[in-house]
């Protein structure tokens, strides 16, 4: 199987060193030419909570050639249009792209390639970009997970054949309700994340302040709303079903929704 990383940044560049440290073949694809020059070079450095040196094969987009079984694809969203470009004509109509993008990136890549070649595996696990050729595993070892399956659901022949490639790294899950994931992860991204990000402070400040706490909850409301228009029936996280405890209608159910928020967010709130 030919396989590549298209986006080697914090996360792509340790994937591909465990990958390559298990005995498979894969390319590193990067537009930071200071970086693919240091992993060609001094080979794919990890720190962290893993630490080691993985000789590795990384190179630009334009140097890409021949047909790709299997494309983990990584890029940020915003450069979607661009990547998309440049691998279009290195993939047939049996390869697969795998995205472990953040937010809902499956209904991109399954419009520009097809819905039958998409699969999607959330990342749950944290890694920070140190430099060119090093990247920083931010999470224990034992807390990494993915979660990987189909836009439509079915769990195919080549599900299996992926999750046994990303098993060299951490265990992985196969759901048949990988986009009730997807949103589930949304919904705290754009609420508490969002939020936080925005303000400058925790997710525990953000609850703490009344007039960002009433945007955060009304957020939340319309991504439920969003969810459900979409077909989407979003699954539990950390314990807490969000349309359940979450969505509210009137100011009683507002309330307990409020609260709700309080207690999802008590574990995460110096985040």
């Amino acid at each position: 199987m030919r396989i590549a990383i298209m986006g080697a940044g914090s996360l792509g560049t340790i994937l591909g060193a465990y990958i390559t440290r298990s005995g498979r073949e894969i390319d590193l694809i990067d537009v930071n030419v200071e970086h693919v020059d240091a992993l060609n070079n001094n080979g794919a450095k990890v720190i962290g909570h893993m630490e080691m040196v993985v000789p590795v094969k990384a190179l630009t987009p334009d140097k890409i050639e021949g047909i790709y079984d299997l494309v983990f694809y990584m890029t940020k969203q915003t450069y979607n249009k661009t990547a998309f470009a440049q691998l279009k004509d290195h993939i047939n109509e049996d390869s697969i792209v795998c995205t472990l993008q953040n937010g809902i990136p499956e209904v991109d890549v399954a419009a520009e390639f097809g819905e039958k070649r998409t699969m999607g595996a959330p990342v749950g696990w944290g890694a920070t970009w140190i430099g060119p050729g090093v990247s920083k595993l931010t999470t224990e070892i034992p807390d990494m997970f993915f979660t990987l399956g189909t836009v439509s659901g079915e769990i195919t022949e080549k599900v299996f054949e992926v999750k046994k490639i990303l098993e060299v790294m951490c265990p992985v899950e196969i759901s048949t309700n990988l986009m009730g994931l997807r949103w589930a992860k949304l919904f705290i991204n754009a609420t508490l994340s969002g939020m936080s990000a925005v303000l400058g402070c925790t997710f525990g400040e953000v609850l703490n302040n009344e007039e960002s706490y009433e945007i955060a909850i009304r957020i939340g409301k319309e991504l439920i709303e969003a969810a459900r228009a979409a077909g989407v029936k979003m699954e539990p996280s950390h314990g807490f079903d969000f349309e359940e405890k979450m969505y509210y209608t009137d100011e009683e159910s507002k309330n307990k929704a409020k609260a709700a928020y309080r207690v999802f967010a008590a574990p995460h709130k110096d985040l």
